[in-house]
């Protein structure tokens, strides 16, 4: 079990990324309360543009 994840599935979070540490295994959804949404674009205009900040690796 990840210690960094409490992994109560947030059902308002859904996620794939299984290598994040908030990620919840079982399910997917993430164990976090609230994430951080970012941006690494200057004027962001598709999806691809935006990234999770609240990732934490493995």
């Amino acid at each position: 079990m990840n210690k960094d994840c409490n992994c109560t599935p947030n059902q308002s979070i859904h996620c794939t990324v299984s290598n994040c540490a908030h990620h919840c295994q079982d399910s997917q959804y993430c164990g976090l309360n609230s994430i951080q949404v970012g941006t690494h674009e200057a004027n962001p205009t598709m999806a691809e543009c935006t990234d999770c900040q609240s990732f934490k690796l493995k």
